[in-house]
């Protein structure tokens, strides 16, 4: 396996090859503003319709990662954007308008999950076939 970004990153891949999942890790740039900025989106999956499914893992949630997020989610409707987060829980600041990353993802109709990808995302994804 390559080199990730975190830990969390890591296990994460980890865990997809462990369920025979093929993704590519930051393989994409994704341009946003303003001002003009680029954004690698960590994991992109191949879906059986042949579109793609892009999915940010986050184990911390800055109000930067949400800014990001927010404009690339907006200003790209086309494009099928997904978190996972190491805990779905965890508190933002009071400014933010929400309580926990999951609930800041609800408001703003981003799908999400914690810790891995769900049963209901992997039917979406075009999976490898594990040698027996």
């Amino acid at each position: 396996m390559g080199k990730f970004r975190s830990l969390f990153e890591k296990d994460f891949a980890q865990d997809c090859n462990q369920r025979g999942i093929s993704f590519s890790y930051e393989s994409e740039k994704i341009k946003w503003t303003p001002p003009q900025k680029t954004y690698n989106p960590d994991f992109i999956f191949e879906k059986h319709d042949g579109s793609l499914m892009i999915v940010e893992t986050k184990g911390r949630f800055t109000a930067a990662d949400r800014t990001k997020m927010k404009a690339v989610v907006e200003q790209h409707p086309e494009l099928d954007i997904r978190m996972v987060f190491q805990n779905a829980n965890n508190k933002l600041t009071k400014a933010s308008g929400s309580k926990t990353y999951k609930e800041w993802c609800k408001y703003h109709g981003i799908k999400w999950s914690e810790k891995t990808i769900p049963a209901s995302w992997r039917k979406e994804i075009k999976q490898q076939i594990k040698a027996a």
